[in-house]
């Protein structure tokens, strides 16, 4: 069975990880850990090393999985007895030895038993092998995987799997219609008989195990270790059973199985039984030194590379039948107390065989075993002897009783060195062509890379042609324009009312004198609402929505308070006489319990926000409608003297029939307050900040730092634009850096910024520039910049813009949990080290905000030490030095104190829907956030902080455990009622509504400890999205769509009211998007978690259109942080330790590779090295490339009407080295199994041609040899007490070292250097020669990836040392210039394609010029020549 998966590699654990349970197959955990290619066969307790630390690697980074093993599965290895026995070690080591969770009562994923489990815990992907050992089994988990994605489950292949100190990367797969159509023929197959299991058993193993275990648990009653328990049985039951194969064998043929070394021409003899009983005494002695032997001394064991002889097949493969049969029958006996601890070291292969080579070749060495040793190794022989029932086996000595050879030479094919050096014809160093490029002058960078202009200042370029432009139509019409669509897009964010002018004198003046008309704006404010409240009472009563929504607007917009209460009483009234006529209604159905919700919403406002102009009779009319609604307990407490005019029968039919809480938060939940203050702010003119608000601005006027953590629309970001408004208020010399993580969001600020601030400035100075990787303007001549963390780090580095580094007065990071990312994490990282100016860190959600604002704190620490000791060694300057250093510290001076500021309340409550197909009809279900937790989850890890109730919810919520358990204790304390923060509260505050959830969240928690039954799960909770919006200047917007990519296609949806939104669009197409979608011109968006990270686009609704992979708890709770890990070395003293290692020899590195002189100022080739530096390690490649020559030999040119042009041929060639280099993303290997033969496209890339592989191989060289001692430097500082612990059980295999046995020194010599290597790895003969090759094997405990050392494998494998073939996506577009191609051919989508070829592009759009004397060099016109073909091909063409 051939499947095809379209594979992408995705990041599986982000943010909220407790929240993403997913499925780990054991058998596809087996399959990968076993064929590990550090792996040795038969050394088990590295195996179990390399399976714990897998899954220690996940939980590490708290992710929340089980293991499944089916039963049938068990069957795929009859043939491999050998791994039979592993699988079922494996097993059990899982269930006894770590609290890892295991399934095994499943026969196979088309079971009714495992249909219910996933409907019961819908997974988040699964993590499956794709590739078995055998075709049977690969058939059964294709119908695995085929299953789940039918189910929309996604899969992951776990040889692909790589993780670093953040994420868990692998192969993913998601579901699509194909899989389940492929789902359903596979259906068909299996029911008209196509079978893909057998069942094979041998009966005469468990009857024969049986006995032999029953008679051993009578010798030793008092239990055992499992490897003293599986030795003696496997041993004894073996050699019974050889004895009878002997007997009944009438040739060899029918023993001779294939082997270790698959040899099968050797036809000798199979081992007699004496034979096979020294075979048995070795595997005792090794058994026994497993027990005895520590860890450490195992792990300087010898490396012998012979086998075991062919004929030894039948008799090795019979006591792995036995061991698998054994533990077997152990797992059904509970009445033995068998020590499992031992499990996962229960063989050792390469000992077995070492003891094997002492007696046959090394015997006459005569070497004593030791006392200890001894007798425990009589005692384990004499159980087997006991067991067996056979006396003429001998006894223990001696251990090899006959002289048949055991082990044979391992054939190896003739290799020598394992470097291969070719000899290739380089261009001499001296070689004119070479020398242009190398020169090792000082590096001054003057240019940019890819374009050639020069670096010069953006006020210098204003003020040179300010007057050239004065005099350019265009150049002034261009200008014009930017500036027009910047206030158009900032009034589509921010309104037309809320722009600041910085105010002269002369203004100031006037606004005193404006004030003076106040009092004529309240009498014409009066004036106006008596012309407009009986028109608004008539509309109210005749057409309630739209009279509720004429009286909402005038009291927005009315700024007299007098007048806004009068109006409040009027809507008061018009709302209980509409409620009134309502009632008197005889159709029940005719009540519009919107009336009351409106009438309610006026009395929480009158009550809570006029308090102050309340008068008892107010007070009284309240209380009336109040009673008349059928709220006695609130009219009471609000005014007790309430009259009664009717009797209870007259008013009851007004009541709405419900308590006066339960009214308010099953209907008000919407409306209800915060607690808010009411003194204003005199520095906020618009708004009363709360609290937590009015700390930011403290903060911002003591020019301190701040990490803000509040959610969305909370008014968070109004910290930053107050900051912009101080600077700018205070000068023009100080800039506002807002670094952003995304192009779409720069626009939005920029266009916010140009709406909401003017300023009379200088000539040639403006209030706001950008910089980005795609444009920049007055990057340098502005007073706000808004730029990305990539730009902000280049201006900070840059050597010639220190002068306006020193104008910095403050850094606003948006999105700052960024610095958790997958993607430029370091950059912002880099950020907060190095700037020494206040900062403003914003984000809606960080985990941990303690820890950043702690390690923040010790950064400001160490700047203000730097500081203060530059003030000290300058104090014997000048006096008037002095006084203006002074002056300037009045101004400039800031504070090295960082603030955490953390507001938690939401200002928005969210209900979740789910849509639904039922009786051919759309139903739009509530979905409560209880439905999405399991009792499982709840007993575990509790309820997820972040999982909110709307007030309707906990309603419902209460209302359910009241249906489950009418006798519940808490029943009446928890009635809305009677609840004590809502009991006779005439307005219910959403802290009141949060306390109520919060015991109904720990009565839930308390629930699961007493009956799981009681825990809800209905299906009438579930989830939906929708976004809806109106049409108004949309011709105008449009206009900015032309010119861009399918602009057709856009231009006609949104005609329609239609849009979409995603990263592969143009940032003019986002920015129609968000400007109609904001204005109220479409109605509906589809779009990816580009509208994830802090994009300013409101709505009411949102739709989640199906699960994914990509649709984690990060993006459904919408820019939360995935800041769970530590920064790499805070509190972590070993790792700083490491790190300065690692920084000596980087810095040794760059001097020795001629990057840097004696003085480590850069010089030659370090500008297109750092340039390029997001591309390590292949800069460093190209520029070994380049010294050598190669690309000199490789561009030849041809000459066209006296122009150099260079082939095709030579072109080709080009692509394919700066591919290997630059493009290097990877396919998963099992493209090669079933990719499509096209008969143009490349899908994989072509290998380097060998001269330049030949200079990739020296560099690599060259790196192993400056970075090989620094990794055995590190090693030092691990942690050997933890390295001799399996990563997850934790069992510990240290101990005391055995001297007094010569035997064991003799085989355990440690004569191989293995100071870096785990001691486990150690056991499959890996030394510290292997490092580079081998990444797994490296010491646990000191976080050190060999990724981080700048080596260029040319070939990549998986663990299971299949190779991962290059993407040509690069060349394929070359060759036809197609992004349609790509989608078809090369695995990717069409955003992916595009994103990856522009980059592409970017990068060889390099410019040589600054480091070559020759404008017409080779090289040079060469990559110019390729970097025109892409730009031509990429945006001129742009085809499909």
């Amino acid at each position: 069975m051939c499947l095809i998966f379209l594979f992408s590699m995705v990041s599986l654990l982000k943010d909220f990880v407790e929240s993403e349970f997913f499925l780990i197959d054991g058998d596809s955990l087996f399959i990968t850990c076993v064929s590990n290619v550090n792996f040795k066969k038969g050394q088990t307790l590295h195996f179990f090393y390399i399976v714990e630390q897998f899954l220690h690697d996940f939980i590490q980074k708290e992710a929340k999985f089980v293991i499944v093993f089916f039963k049938d599965a068990e069957n795929m290895y009859f043939s491999y007895p050998e791994l039979q026995a592993l699988r079922m070690i494996l097993i059990q080591h899982l269930e006894h030895n770590t609290d890892v969770t295991i399934h095994t009562e499943f026969s196979n994923c088309l079971s009714p038993e495992w249909e219910i489990f996933l409907q019961q815990c819908y997974p988040y992907f699964l993590i499956v092998s794709e590739r078995g050992i055998t075709p049977c089994q690969t058939d059964f988990l294709n119908i695995f995987i085929i299953h789940a994605l039918q189910k929309k489950i996604s899969i992951v292949q776990p040889s692909g799997i790589e993780s670093d100190v953040l994420r868990i990367y692998g192969y993913c797969a998601s579901s699509c219609y194909s899989h389940r159509l492929i789902y359903r023929l596979i259906i068909q197959r299996l029911q008209t008989g196509h079978s893909l299991f057998r069942f094979v058993f041998k009966k005469f193993f468990l009857l024969q195990i049986h006995q032999t275990l029953s008679l051993l648990q009578n010798l030793w009653p008092e239990g055992a270790d499992i490897r003293s328990v599986v030795c003696s049985i496997s041993c004894s039951v073996t050699l019974k059973l050889y004895k009878k194969m002997l007997h009944k064998a009438e040739d060899c043929e029918n023993l001779n199985i294939c082997t270790e070394n698959h040899n099968t021409q050797d036809l000798k003899k199979p081992p007699t039984l004496k034979e096979a009983a020294d075979l048995c005494r070795m595997l005792c002695l090794t058994v026994v030194l497993l027990q005895r032997l520590p860890l450490f001394q195992r792990a300087k064991s010898r490396i012998i590379t012979h086998v075991w002889d062919s004929t030894l097949s039948p008799f090795l493969r019979t006591l792995k039948k036995c061991e698998f049969f054994i533990l077997k029958q152990l797992e059904a006996r509970n009445n033995w107390n068998v020590n499992f601890t031992g499990l996962p070291d229960l063989t050792d292969n390469i000992l077995w065989k070492n003891i094997a080579y002492y007696y046959e070749i090394e015997y006459r060495l005569n070497l004593e075993l030791g006392d200890t040793l001894m007798q425990e190794c009589l005692k384990l022989w004499n159980t087997v002897l006991l067991l067996s029932g056979d006396g003429d086996l001998g006894g223990l000595i001696p251990l090899r009783t006959t002289s048949r050879p055991f082990l044979t030479q391992k054939q190896t094919s003739p290799g020598g060195m394992c470097i291969i050096m070719y000899v290739f014809c380089f261009f001499l160093s001296d070689d004119p062509a070479v020398l242009s490029l190398s020169k090792k002058r000082e590096f001054d960078e003057l240019t940019h890379w890819h374009s050639a202009r020069p670096l010069s200042d953006d006020f210098e370029r204003t003020r040179c042609s300010s007057d050239a432009k004065s005099k350019d139509a265009k150049g002034r019409w261009e200008i014009q324009k930017l500036h027009h669509f910047y206030h158009v897009f900032g009034k589509s964010l921010i309104g037309s009312n809320r722009s600041v002018r910085i105010k002269t004198n002369a203004e100031k003046f006037i606004e005193e004198n404006q004030k003076r008309q106040l009092a004529k704006l309240e009498k014409r404010e009066e004036e106006r609402w008596n012309n407009l409240s009986l028109y608004i009472e008539k509309e109210i009563k005749e057409s309630p929505k739209s009279g509720i929504k004429r009286l909402e607007d005038f009291l927005q917009i009315c700024p007299v308070k007098s007048v806004r209460f009068t109006a409040e009483m009027v809507g008061m009234d018009a709302c209980f006489k509409l409620w009134m006529e309502y009632c008197l209604k005889t159709e029940a159905e005719s009540r519009d319990i919107s009336i009351i919700i409106n009438l309610m919403k006026r009395i929480h406002i009158i009550h809570e926000k006029y308090s102050e102009l309340l008068q008892n009779t107010h007070r009284q009319k309240l209380a009336k409608y109040l009673r008349y609604i059928g709220f006695d307990n609130l009219a009471h407490s609000l005014y007790p003297q309430v009259a009664q005019s009717a009797t209870e029968k007259d008013i009851s039919k007004y009541s709405v029939h419900m308590g006066a809480a339960r009214f308010q938060l099953t209907y008000m939940g919407p409306y209800l307050f915060r607690e808010e203050r009411s003194d204003p702010d005199p520095r906020v003119q618009h708004f009363i900040p709360d609290t937590w608000q009015r700390e930011l601005l403290d903060v911002v006027d003591n020019n301190e730092s701040a990490v803000i953590v509040a959610p969305t629309s909370s008014g968070k970001t109004y910290a930053s634009y107050y900051c912009m408004e101080k600077i700018l208020r205070e000068g023009n010399e100080g800039v506002v850096v807002y670094v952003a993580p995304t192009k779409a969001l720069v626009n939005q600020v920029v266009g916010t910024v140009c709406n909401l601030f003017t300023k009379a400035l200088p000539k040639g100075l403006v209030v706001c520039g950008t910089f980005t990787r795609d444009y920049r303007h007055d990057a340098l001549n502005c007073q706000i910049l808004v730029t990305v963390p990539q730009c902000l780090e280049i201006l900070l580095l840059s050597p010639h813009n220190q002068k306006w580094v020193k104008r910095m007065r403050y850094v606003i990071f948006d999105e700052v949990h960024c610095l958790g990312g997958e993607i430029g994490a370091e950059v912002w990282e880099h950020l907060l080290v190095m700037i020494r100016c206040p900062f403003l860190a914003l984000s809606a959600t960080i985990s941990n905000p303690e820890h950043l604002t702690e390690w923040l704190v010790l950064i400001k620490r160490y700047w203000q030490h730097v500081e203060s000791t530059m003030e000290n060694s300058g104090s014997s300057q000048n006096a008037l030095k002095a006084s203006k250093k002074q002056q300037r510290k009045r101004i400039e001076k800031s504070s090295h104190i960082v603030r955490l500021v953390w507001y938690k309340e939401r200002y928005n409550d969210l209900e979740k829907y789910v849509c639904s197909l039922k009786d051919n009809d759309f139903l739009i279900e509530h979905y409560h956030p209880c439905a999405a937790l399991t009792v499982n989850h709840i007993e575990k890890y509790g309820i997820p902080l972040d999982l909110g109730f709307s007030p309707r919810e906990s309603i419902l919520l209460y209302d359910a455990m009241v249906h489950v358990w009418p006798e519940w204790p808490r029943m009446q304390e928890l009635e809305p009622e009677e609840f004590s923060c809502f009991k006779n509260k005439v307005v219910i505050m959403r802290a009141d509504a949060k306390k109520y959830e919060e015991e109904l969240k720990k009565e839930v928690i308390h629930w699961t400890q007493l009956d799981r039954t009681k825990v809800l799960k209905d299906k009438w909770f579930n989830l939906i999205w929708q976004i809806i919006w109106a049409f108004q200047t949309l011709m105008k917007i449009l206009r900015r769509l032309r010119g861009t990519r399918q602009c057709y296609k856009l231009h006609s949806l949104l005609r329609r009211g239609i849009g979409y939104h995603h990263g592969s669009m143009e940032y003019e197409e986002r920015q129609v998007v968000e400007m109609l979608f904001r204005l109220k011109h479409i109605k509906v968006v589809t779009a990816t978690s580009t509208l994830a990270l802090g994009i300013n686009m409101p709505c009411k609704s949102v739709v989640f259109m199906e699960d994914s992979v990509f649709l984690d708890a990060l993006n459904f709770r919408q820019a939360l942080s995935v800041l769970q890990h530590s920064l790499m070395s805070f509190k972590r003293p070993k790792i700083e330790c490491m790190l300065k290692f690692y920084f000596i020899y980087s810095l040794q590195f760059l001097v020795t590779e001629g990057y840097l002189n004696e003085e480590c100022v850069p010089i030659g080739y370090a500008g297109l090295v750092s340039h390029l530096h997001y591309h390590e390690p292949a800069n460093f490649v190209l520029v070994s490339l380049l010294v050598k020559g190669l690309f000199h030999k490789l561009c030849i040119p041809i000459s066209i009407d006296g122009r150099k042009t260079f082939s095709e041929d030579v072109m080709e060639t080009l692509v394919v080295v700066l591919a290997n280099l630059f493009g290097r993303r990877y396919l998963p290997p099992c493209v090669e199994n079933f990719k499509k033969k096209f008969s143009l496209s490349k899908v994989t890339l072509d290998d380097l041609p060998k001269d330049f592989a030949a200079v990739v191989e020296e560099h690599n060289n060259r790196m192993q040899g400056n970075f090989g001692s620094f990794l055995l430097t590190i090693s030092k500082l691990a942690d050997m007490r933890k390295e001799y612990q399996l990563p997850l059980s934790e069992i510990d295999f240290s101990g005391k070292e055995c001297e007094d046995s010569e035997l064991v020194s003799h085989l355990m010599p440690g004569a191989e250097s293995r100071t870096a290597v785990s001691p486990f790895a150690c056991l499959s003969n890996i030394t510290d020669q292997d490092l580079f090759d081998i990444n797994v094997a490296m010491l646990q405990t000191i976080n050190l990836n060999v990724k981080n050392i700048p080596l260029l494998c040319l070939n990549k494998y998986d663990k299971t040392g299949r190779k991962c073939p290059l993407n040509a996506y690069a060349l394929n577009f070359y060759k036809h210039g197609s992004l349609l191609a790509l989608t078809l051919d090369n695995w990717l989508n069409m955003g992916d394609a595009f994103n990856l070829i522009r980059d592409f592009a970017l990068v060889i759009q390099i410019s040589l010029s600054e480091l070559c004397d020759d404008e017409d060099d080779n090289v040079v016109l060469a990559f110019k020549q390729l970097s025109e073909a892409f730009k031509t091909k990429l945006w001129k063409k742009r085809r499909y």
